[in-house]
């Protein structure tokens, strides 16, 4: 089975590798911590403290191992000259249909996306639709109150 590739910008690979770091050298102490004063508790089956820090180790190392296999499956997206087509990593101007004022969004990998902080998923409908458009191209996209015409104004 092939595993996803993973967009990221260089600062998007910076941040998860701090993040795996830090769960590797100190959540990782802190809740072995937690366990061993929780073992020292007289009556282990209704110990909520073990229980708790039984269920934060699990959450750390499962997230320590979803860390690694994005960081194995990464793809870096470089700043390159606008190439006049929207792909991963650009930044694109789009006007509503009916609206007076443009929205700006760069396209980012889906661990990056932040639609409210002006970052889209390449997987999401909004940037799967821009993909591989140009500027003044229509763009149609599939939402849940129906279908939305959005227009390029521009690409960087």
């Amino acid at each position: 089975m092939s595993e996803r590739v993973i967009y990221l910008t260089p600062d998007g690979l910076k941040k998860l590798e701090q993040e795996l770091e830090y769960l590797r050298t100190v959540r990782r102490q802190e809740v072995a911590k937690r366990l061993r004063a929780a073992l020292e508790e007289e009556d282990i089956l209704e110990n909520a403290e073990y229980d708790d820090a039984k269920n934060e180790q699990a959450f750390v190392e499962g997230r320590i191992l979803t860390l690694e296999n994005m960081l194995k499956n990464a793809v870096i997206i470089e700043e390159k000259e606008s190439s006049g087509e929207v792909r991963v990593g650009s930044r694109v101007t789009i006007m509503e249909e009916g609206s007076e004022t443009s929205e700006t969004y760069r396209v980012v990998g889906s661990a990056e996306a932040d639609p409210a902080l002006g970052r889209i998923s390449n997987e999401s409908p909004l940037g799967r639709a821009l993909l591989g458009h140009r500027v003044g191209d229509e763009v149609l996209v599939n939402a849940p109150d129906g279908v939305l015409h959005f227009r390029i104004v521009a690409i960087e």
